[in-house]
């Protein structure tokens, strides 16, 4: 995209997957919202299909639409999330032509793995609410002891 931006830019992310929740976490400390709205495509509220995408096309690379509904996707839509936020010099080597091929190969590597790390330590913690219940981890073979009761 070689022309000036109509913003804000809406960046739809995966908000289960934990390396895409830290890079957000970050973007949102330091984003305006009149430059950078984002939207989790894991919310129960999500339909990708009025975007006349699906759902898998979403979760394959990272999305983003400017105000004037021009799409960018992968690199692009992560580049463009970093200037939004004010943070485009560390995003500055996405934009360099020389080094595009190289990233573009690592960026579908790790789309391709991005599933399987779901292992990672999520920033929102180990137990994660998901609409009306929450899963804990697992005590172990802890006991909990209650507290003696007072004796009268």
């Amino acid at each position: 995209m070689d022309r000036k931006p109509t913003w804000p830019l809406t960046l739809y992310f995966d908000g289960e997957c934990p390396l895409c929740a830290r890079e957000i976490n970050t973007l949102r400390a330091r984003a305006a919202p009149e430059r950078l709205r984002f939207v989790d495509i894991r919310d129960e509220g999500f339909e990708p299909e009025s975007m006349a995408l699906t759902f898998a096309q979403m979760e394959s690379l990272l999305h983003a639409r400017f105000a004037d509904g021009t799409w960018v996707t992968g690199l692009e839509a992560t580049l463009w999330s970093w200037r939004a936020a004010g943070l485009g010099f560390w995003a500055a080597p996405l934009s360099w032509r020389w080094a595009r091929p190289m990233l573009n190969v690592a960026y579908r590597f790790f789309c391709r793995w991005r599933p399987h790390l779901a292992w990672l330590p999520h920033p929102d913690g180990a137990g994660r609410c998901k609409g009306q219940s929450c899963a804990l981890p697992e005590a172990g073979n802890a006991t909990h002891k209650q507290p003696p009761s007072e004796e009268r």
